[in-house]
């Protein structure tokens, strides 16, 4: 009897759930990105295992240190200009100016061309210092260099990436997402086979992500000439001059968005590792990459939802968006509920058995994660629905003053309790984070359902 009942309102909540057909279509593409999240997730798991088991815990923390330097100083310069694509080509597109929405993608590829060489050519300088900081060897300096050429195979890869979203080719970027993280698998493990060592490790990340950016930059381009003619890239920029301001706006709102994340989340490995030295920094490079099996399924789903809430937010479809937050709460927060679980109950023998007992101090760090990544993962829209609704601006402003409060905790509480600080004060950045950026969300949509006379 009551296990009819409950079959009876799961089957409810389950059609209820997928009734819109919105919520299907955002499930539809995020499953082909799924589909390179697992298999990506499934890779990375099995390269992680590989570079732990080959270098140890102080070899993995450099590891991650000279590779998350690149990406810091990527995203510190980037204007995130995949982002501006989906919004502005988007809107374009949804009012049949073709003319305008090629001149934007033209517009910002070259801005991330030049984003792109500027940041290589931080990483070529900075070198020196992120050696003697990060990883305590003045030596690794040359290391740091060379992984930072993958900048290079990056011209326009965030330009192409919201290309091909505006246009729905989600299974393209899934296929070519795969590809990359089976190029990369394979060489770790030719790279473990022969004793590599780290230079191995790390020529084998560089090549696979260069490939898996060109693939994408390259089927942006054709689909850019499909959609808009074989000239598409002598479209004149002229036009686009009275929005001009309002893009530079949405642009830099982004990059201080994208910066001040790097003080609070994107660069925690590099705190760690500049505080208390490499060892720890594997440990808890490790535990971060567990805590991101939560994230598995619910990473695709910002990049399929933001196109969608933008046509709905240009189209003042107010109970669409609504819905559409809603129901992506329920898919994305149950997940991660089950996937903390699990973790929880078996995270400690996963981890002696596939990367050695050295890393069992990852646990702790693992637990704590945890506990905010569930708040987040549910929340997983709050950022790209104030895009959305035009307030990228809000984030910025929420983001500057807690990476200032967790920049204080940081200096203070991490070089006295380590790596278990940083995990417990990331945690309370997703928490309070989440819970702001959504309050104001669901005060934006009702603040416009009343000025359209909708309640």
């Amino acid at each position: 009897m009551h296990l009819n009942r409950l079959r009876n309102w799961l089957d409810q909540q389950f059609n209820r759930l997928f009734a819109n057909e919105l919520v299907r279509r955002i499930v539809k593409n995020s499953g082909y990105l799924f589909g390179t999240t697992g298999v990506s997730a499934a890779a990375s798991m099995l390269q992680g295992i590989l570079a732990a088991r080959l270098l140890g815990a102080a070899g993995f923390g450099t590891l991650g240190s000279i590779t998350l330097y690149t990406s810091v100083i990527n995203n510190l310069i980037s204007f995130r200009m995949g982002e501006l694509v989906v919004k502005y080509v988007g809107h374009h597109t949804e009012h049949a100016d073709p003319q305008n929405a090629a001149a934007t993608f033209k517009l910002a590829a070259l801005v991330e061309v030049l984003a792109s060489c500027i940041a290589f050519g931080f990483v070529v300088a900075l070198a020196p210092l992120a050696a003697v900081m990060f990883t305590k060897d003045a030596q690794d300096a040359p290391l740091f260099i060379f992984y930072g050429l993958v900048l290079l195979a990056n011209l326009i890869a965030e330009s192409s990436t919201g290309l091909l979203q505006i246009f729905d080719r989600f299974r393209r970027l899934a296929g070519l997402g795969i590809v990359q993280s089976l190029v990369t698998l394979a060489l770790i493990f030719i790279t473990f086979l022969m004793d590599g060592g780290l230079r191995g490790v790390l020529a084998a990340y560089m090549v696979g992500k260069s490939i898996g950016a060109l693939g994408i930059s390259i089927a942006a381009l054709i689909e850019a000439q499909r959609r808009w003619g074989a000239g598409w890239w002598k479209t004149p920029l002229a036009p686009l001059r009275p929005k001009l301001g309002e893009m530079g706006r949405f642009a830099v709102s982004t990059n201080i968005s994208s910066s001040i994340s790097l003080f609070t989340k994107d660069s925690e490995l590099l705190w760690v590792s500049w505080l208390r030295g490499p060892t720890e920094a594997g440990y808890y490079k490790l535990a971060l990459a567990l805590a991101n099996m939560v994230q598995m399924p619910v990473d695709p789903l910002p990049q399929a939802t933001y196109p969608e809430l933008s046509r709905q937010v240009a189209r003042s479809q107010w109970n669409s968006v609504r819905d559409i937050l809603r129901q992506g709460s329920y898919l994305a927060g149950g997940y991660a509920l089950a996937a903390t679980l699990f973790l929880v109950a078996f995270g400690q023998p996963l981890i002696s058995l596939l990367y050695s007992p050295e890393f069992l101090p990852s646990y702790p760090a693992l637990l704590i994660l945890l506990a905010g990544l569930l708040v987040a993962n549910t929340y997983y829209w709050r950022r790209i629905a104030l895009l959305a609704l035009g307030r990228a601006d809000f984030p910025a402003k929420v983001n500057a003053i807690l990476a200032g409060l967790k920049v204080i905790g940081t200096l203070i509480f991490v070089p006295r309790y380590g790596y278990l600080a940083s995990a417990a004060l990331l945690a309370g950045f997703y928490w309070a984070g989440s819970f702001i950026s959504a309050f104001k969300t669901h005060s934006l949509i009702k603040q416009k359902r009343a000025g359209e006379g909708l309640g």
